[in-house]
């Protein structure tokens, strides 16, 4: 498997993170053991979940993905052989939410016992909180990471302004920075990351995990009409993509993966692996075969005239 550096936090990852916003969704928790196991074995160990996941779901209350992964740490032995990122701040009901410092020490211990561990490689920002300083908020992960308990800062869901405040706050202060970058980005959905937050990834070297990776599936090819969506958990998202521009998308995925002997959702991670800057998609799988095709995305490589023709069918709408 492919190896790539995140940023400048030392550590070496996989070309593909495995999401697991799926387990204790659509992904029941005897079928979560059985992918964590085959995709470890493959060589997938880098891990991204967070504590909401899947609290949308009926029946849910947050922390299922969590408390999966703990289970499957405990039974298998594997944790310290899998990099591991966990986010907080999204809406976790009961006034649960936000980056102030005391519900992050809150919402830390809450992660870890799920998680049955004692330690998380990656705590990431799961998205701003205008309402709390940017200073108290780093403050809270220094005292964090002083006690073990963080090993690395990251961000998701910030403006490029915020992003880029949040850093200068970190330098002037003298406190943990943002390593990472977990934003929206994927073929159809380039113009945000591209121009809004990519100039501060340079800037700063950030190590960016982008989410949404095939677009709530629309990558994949299997979306072709609303009547394709029926009854298909992420149709609401996966629908907007139904356009010109992203049937052309569609249309140029199908073609590259013709010459490759390939799948549109494995040479759609592959374009994504090859922009500049970007460590590692994120993408889930609910079966074996999906699993197969993040694997095999990790080890294509696309020549310039295939990721030219992909960029070129993806351009974003000029306004």
């Amino acid at each position: 498997m492919q190896q790539r550096r995140l940023g400048n936090t030392g550590l070496e990852v996989p070309a593909i993170m495995l999401g697991g916003n799926v387990f204790g969704w659509t992904v029941s928790e005897a079928d979560s053991f059985r992918l964590l196991d085959i995709a470890f074995d493959a060589g997938l160990n880098f891990i991204d979940t967070a504590d909401v996941y899947s609290r949308w779901a009926a029946g849910n209350r947050g922390g299922e993905s969590e408390s999966i992964l703990g289970k499957w740490f405990a039974r298998s032995g594997k944790r310290d052989r899998v990099i591991l990122a966990t986010k907080v701040g999204m809406d976790m009901g009961d006034g649960k939410l936000g980056l102030a410092p005391k519900y992050i020490q809150q919402a830390v211990e809450d992660s870890l016992r799920r998680l049955q561990t004692d330690r998380i490689d990656l705590y990431l920002s799961h998205k701003d909180d205008e309402k709390t300083p940017l200073a108290d908020t780093l403050s809270a992960y220094e005292r964090l990471i002083r006690q073990g308990k963080v090993r690395f800062i990251g961000a998701s869901n910030y403006t490029g302004a915020r992003l880029r405040e949040a850093l200068e706050t970190s330098s002037k202060n003298n406190l943990p920075a943002y390593r990472a970058l977990e934003p929206l980005y994927n073929l159809v959905e380039r113009e945000s990351y591209e121009a809004d937050l990519a100039p501060a990834v340079a800037e700063y070297r950030l190590g960016v995990i982008p989410y949404f990776s095939l677009a709530a599936g629309f990558l994949t090819g299997k979306y072709r009409s609303q009547a394709d969506l029926k009854g298909k958990p992420r149709a609401a998202v996966a629908g907007k993509y139904l356009n010109a521009r992203g049937l052309a998308v569609i249309e140029a995925l199908e073609s590259v993966a013709r010459e490759y002997n390939s799948t549109p959702a494995r040479v759609a991670l592959a374009w994504l692996i090859a922009r500049p800057g970007i460590t590692a998609p994120i993408a889930s799988a609910t079966n074996e075969s999906q699993l197969g095709d993040l694997v095999e995305a990790a080890q294509l490589n696309l020549d310039r005239a295939s990721i030219e023709k992909l960029s070129t069918a993806s351009a974003p709408v000029a306004a």
